[in-house]
């Protein structure tokens, strides 16, 4: 009979027990369902959809897919991608840019982290790597300090003198053009830098040392070189058992020496009495007030001739094309130069104020082919919403440098031609506004940007007041056609890579450059080479 009776309670705690686990499996179903629809991931920007585990990687073979009008079109202002696991947000116009990187850049300002490359080959200290923080902050403070709109006026005679060697070498050999870019732009950073004389050669032996520690510091960032970018924990391996960081901390405590060494002349000078404008100078005397230690006063004037030199003189090989492609402005630019200046002298700082076309022509060169097409990446610190988009914490956040500058809707249909009068306004003055973004965005906007705006205006002017730059003729006397659309970078894959590694190159690698080109040059008229070289010996060259 007792058999009988439990089999009743057997079934009923069966039962039971079946009831419960379909009730926590439902509830649980319930949870996971409600939390997934809650999820801010469901959230996340458009973007093309991407392979598993690789993610979006393959989607970067072709470059021009990134500069392509039919970007937007495709997926919007704000574009969401996945590469090996990590995030990245691509802003595609200005307005996007603006909002995230100016308006909330308190967490927008970080940079993805370089184990090699920025804490043991500069030791954190190349402004351009350094982390969102107190020092990045001091430095910056102090660059900025010495580097205003009226601390960069100090520099005009230098960049006077360089504009000038830079025509003249022009006019008397124009197929060493880059050449000449390349050593106009190297010597004029050199001087505001550390006050040195005139750079005559590529081969002076502080721009030598000083590039072979950017090719070094390319080397070290390199995706896939050092293992350590991946597994950050290996930078606690001893020095003794990891020779990759033995040679970190070598060129560390080389590169600083030579540096240092270079403020040290500045130095010597002031104890001398010899006081004359650089930036190192302003070091120096503010060395209380900005708080760097002498190592971090070097490296920060260091950092300057990295992110200068080269952006310059891209800047005059895209401008060089266009006087070529686009004789009208050419042609208008040097009218204005005959009305303002004459042909007695050469142009001034002083002719500035008066020259709106040469000013307007400055902005359109750095607007008409940006020199960084995506700019220096960011890295979101807080996770943040746009536009009812959710972008997680991580991130990190391309502004598309070429698409804010080639916005039809900000620059009318004819965006793509070279239009320096876009920037002036019914009257023909110049517009107030930058006219591009070329310099960036927030905290992190180029420091040196007035001095950048100075030597182009400076270099631009007088090369046209002095010289007619005109396509090449082949042999038979046909014109050579221009393609004013090819450029030459380097490899967009490994750099998107690498930055979703948190193993970016080094930010100023990734430049465009117009492809080799030919040109003729000439003497605008019979007394320009001869003011030219008086203007020289005035020099003392």
């Amino acid at each position: 009979m007792s058999n009988y009776c439990a089999a009743p309670r057997l079934l009923v705690r069966v039962i039971d027990h079946g009831t419960l686990y379909s009730s926590l499996t439902v509830g649980v179903l319930i949870f996971l369902v409600v939390r997934y629809m809650r999820s801010p991931w469901r959230k996340l920007p458009p973007g093309p959809k991407g392979l598993p585990i690789v993610g979006n990687v393959l989607d970067f073979r072709d470059k021009r897919w990134l500069f392509s009008p039919d970007l937007r079109k495709q997926h919007g202002n704000v574009i969401y991608m996945n590469a090996l696991g990590k995030s990245m947000v691509i802003l595609n116009t200005q307005k996007a840019a603006s909002d995230l990187l100016d308006r909330r850049s308190h967490i927008y300002s970080d940079r993805p982290r370089l184990v090699l490359g920025s804490e043991i080959y500069t030791g954190g200290t190349f402004l351009a790597y350094t982390r969102y923080g107190d020092l990045w902050r001091r430095m910056r403070r102090a660059a900025h300090e010495c580097l205003t709109k009226t601390a960069a006026q100090t520099f005009h005679d230098a960049q006077s003198k360089e504009a000038v060697i830079l025509t003249s070498d022009i006019l008397k050999n124009p197929r060493g053009r880059n050449e000449h870019f390349t050593r106009a732009s190297a010597s004029m950073i050199m001087s505001i830098l550390y006050d040195l004389p005139t750079i005559r050669s590529l081969d002076d032996i502080n721009i030598k040392n000083i590039d072979a520690h950017i090719e070094r510091l390319a080397d070290v960032t390199n995706p896939g070189n050092y293992l350590v970018e991946l597994l950050p924990w290996m930078k606690y391996i001893p020095s003794k058992f990891a020779k990759w960081k033995r040679d970190g901390e070598f060129w560390y405590a080389k590169d600083s020496a030579m540096f240092e060494s270079l403020v040290h002349g500045v130095q010597d000078d002031l104890d001398k009495g010899i006081e004359r404008s650089s930036m190192s100078a302003t070091l120096i005397k503010d060395q209380y007030r900005n708080g760097l230690t002498e190592r971090e006063r070097a490296w920060l004037a260091g950092t300057m001739y990295a992110a200068g030199s080269e952006t310059t003189a891209s800047a005059l090989q895209w401008w060089s094309l266009a006087m070529v492609a686009y004789p009208e402005t050419q042609k208008r630019a040097q009218e204005e130069l005959d009305a303002v200046v004459g042909r007695g002298r050469l142009p001034s700082f002083a002719d500035l104020p008066h020259l709106p076309y040469i000013r307007a022509m400055v902005k359109e060169t750095l607007r008409w082919r940006s020199n960084l097409p995506l700019g220096v990446p960011h890295r979101l610190t807080e996770d943040d919403w746009y536009e009812g988009m959710f972008i997680p914490k991580g991130t990190i956040c391309f502004s598309n440098i070429f698409q804010c500058n080639n916005d039809p809707e900000v620059y009318g249909e004819d965006y793509r031609h070279f239009k320096p009068e876009r920037h002036l306004d019914a009257d023909g003055a110049e517009t107030k506004d930058e006219g591009h973004v070329m310099y960036g965005f927030g905290r992190r906007i180029c420091v040196g940007r007035h001095v950048a705006n100075d030597s182009l205006f400076i270099d631009i002017a007088t090369v046209l007041w002095a010289a007619t730059l005109e396509p090449a003729k082949d042999s038979s006397g046909k014109t050579i056609p221009l393609d004013v659309e090819s450029y030459t970078d380097v490899g967009l894959v490994w750099y998107v890579f690498c930055v979703l590694c948190s193993v970016f190159f080094h930010p100023l690698s990734f430049h465009s450059r117009p492809n080799p080109f030919d040109w003729a040059v000439s003497p605008r008229f019979p007394e320009a080479p001869t003011i030219l070289e008086e203007q020289l010996e005035l020099l003392g060259h």
